[in-house]
């Protein structure tokens, strides 16, 4: 009997330190972010798309094949992972390069995981990508946590998707690409370059990363489609999440945040598997816990804009 009295308790102690942990692994994030950006006079790129992986020759910024969580590498301590691949040749896929980014690939970073959704580890790996060796087999290291692409955007990942395509797009500028830097009003996303000076509503008001939703039945398996493919990756939901939209036809609610729930397949989502909440940091390196029940129309919508001149704040 007293077991069974003391059980709750121990748990619910268990679950605290799990979260307290997990906001850690945001803060450090933020905080490494944050040095990129004052490094680099500007966030994290978001990459190209999940074609592509980190290639250390093309440095930050909109060349930069590889997403934001490989670009803030050499921010938290990880300089040689990063590097890993590295062939002075930033135009050209070379066996070198694929063989590296393939080790890089399948290292294992705790940070990156929510300690309350699942272990440390490599997960199933389903695409493979233009400039790494095929780890498919081998499985890789995912991410519990994605980057704000804002309250308006949109995903396109038919281009480019091969090794002759890294000069023809490497121009910032580049008229092939299917949309520019208006289409997103977050802080971080497809060829993203942004500073913190053009967080116009508030490093305070606006959302920098945070949790992301996932079904519990796929945390292990790889089969979901937002959480199949590596934490290195260039932009796609599974390391980037908005927070509404704005396009013609598409169901703003399946945007709201969610706690993790067997059934419910949602992929732009922001949520966690905590109950009652979720994390999220600022750009300003704080983090929060946000209610899954904010008002998602206004106030969380409003969180993930760096520039609508809608100013939103969270209750303390």
């Amino acid at each position: 009997m007293l077991v069974g009295l003391l059980l709750p308790a121990v748990q619910q102690a268990r679950e605290a330190a799990r979260n307290m942990r997990c906001q850690n692994n945001l803060r450090q994030m933020a905080i490494a972010c944050l040095n990129c950006e004052s490094s680099c006079r500007a966030f994290p790129s978001g990459g190209w798309n999940y074609y592509w992986t980190g290639d250390p020759d093309r440095g930050q910024g909109k060349k930069q094949t590889g997403g934001w969580i490989y670009g803030i590498l050499p921010y938290m301590e990880q300089g040689a992972l990063y590097q890993l691949g590295a062939d002075g040749q930033p135009d050209t896929v070379t066996p070198e390069q694929k063989t590296g980014a393939a080790h890089r690939e399948k290292e294992v970073l705790s940070f990156l995981i929510c300690p309350s959704r699942r272990a440390v580890k490599s997960y199933s790996h389903v695409c493979k990508y233009v400039n790494c060796d095929d780890i498919s087999k081998e499985g890789c290291l995912k991410t519990d946590y994605a980057a704000n692409s804002g309250s308006l955007g949109r995903l396109a990942v038919d281009k480019p998707s091969s090794a002759g395509d890294l000069a023809k797009y490497s121009d910032s500028h580049s008229s092939l690409w299917q949309f520019q830097d208006s289409d997103f009003d977050g802080v971080i996303y497809s060829r993203s370059q942004v500073s913190i000076g053009e967080i116009r509503d508030g490093t305070s008001n606006t959302f920098l990363l945070g949790e992301k939703y996932l079904m519990p039945e796929n945390y292990e398996t790889g089969t979901d489609a937002c959480d199949n493919q590596s934490a290195f990756q260039g932009f796609d939901t599974d390391v980037h999440r908005f927070t509404y939209t704005i396009q013609s036809g598409d169901n703003r609610e399946l945007y709201q945040p969610r706690q993790d729930r067997s059934g419910l397949y949602v992929y732009r989502n922001f949520g966690s598997c905590h109950a009652g909440s979720f994390g999220m940091a600022l750009c300003d390196g704080s983090v929060r816990r946000v209610a899954y029940d904010i008002d998602w129309e206004t106030v969380y919508r409003y969180l993930g804009s760096r520039n609508d001149g809608q100013v939103a704040t969270l209750s303390p």
